[in-house]
């Protein structure tokens, strides 16, 4: 994607977190208290009295399958944030397209195995999250340490703050200027029998300056059975996860997201 292109998408996300309360309320998640679901404006509700809260502020739109959108939740303030999100769609599906080609590559598989998989009513979701300043950066995070329930996520954020885990110690991801970076998430791991790790990672704040970061989260159709790729099971390398409903594996997935647990580990054999 061309820097300009990248640069306006990032300007469309500062100008929606930077409308007054009420009018980002008017795409709020929430109505009479309780919440309506993925679609929306507004952080996690509290379902759960160990939860984990994040310090941000975010908005989340389906954006795949078109028909899915709920354009009623999509705002029109700035004027250019709807036909921004729909090409950047686009676009992004393009640059996971050959992620997907590339990874099915090193498994052996056939080249458009992965991208065959993601059928026409597969989930993408696009997340905008604002960080801000944060007074005490040292007793709180932006994002809990978490995996993503996704096949991979693609992910654009204007300053540092993102940190993978690796043998128990947290690095920082450097920003690359105009790169986007893309996460492997759970459904990778399981199709790939392991091969591809979902790693933890998460968001830390930051006393000085904000961030803002949008996302993109690839997932396959909820009625899919996500088990390893046949091809890469066999006697020496026997499967390593259990089969399940996506949708089955979702609803783990939130609410161990809730508590700052994974789903993932719920299903190795």
């Amino acid at each position: 994607m061309e820097p300009s292109f990248l640069a306006e998408a990032m300007k469309a996300t500062r100008e929606f977190f930077n409308l007054p309360l009420e009018e980002k309320q008017k795409y709020s998640n929430i109505v009479d208290g309780e919440k309506l679901g993925m679609d929306g404006y507004g952080n996690d509700m509290v379902v759960k009295e160990n939860q984990v809260l994040d310090w941000n502020d975010r908005l989340n739109l389906l954006v795949e399958p078109e028909a899915l959108r709920t354009y009623r939740l999509w705002p029109t303030q700035p004027p250019s944030f709807r036909d921004i999100l729909s090409e950047y769609t686009v676009r992004c599906k393009a640059a996971a397209n050959l992620v997907f080609r590339n990874m099915a590559k090193i498994l052996n598989l056939q080249e458009e195995h992965l991208v065959n998989m993601i059928g026409e009513n597969s989930i993408t979701q696009a997340i905008f999250n604002y960080y801000p300043q944060c007074p005490r950066p040292d007793h709180v995070l932006g994002l809990k340490a978490h995996t993503d329930g996704s096949i991979i996520t693609v992910n654009f954020a204007d300053a540092e703050g993102l940190q993978l885990q690796r043998n128990g110690v947290w690095y920082n991801v450097p920003i690359v200027p105009n790169a986007l970076i893309m996460n492997v998430g759970d459904i990778m791991e399981i199709l790939s029998n392991g091969f591809f790790k979902s790693l933890v990672h998460r968001v830390v704040t930051n006393a000085e300056k904000e961030r803002l970061s949008l996302v993109l989260v690839y997932t396959l159709e909820l009625e899919t059975e996500l088990e390893p790729v046949s091809d890469l099971v066999d006697d020496k390398r026997p499967a390593r996860y259990m089969k399940i409903k996506l949708h089955d594996y979702m609803e783990k997935y939130h609410d161990t997201y809730a508590t700052g647990t994974l789903a993932i580990d719920g299903v190795k054999i």
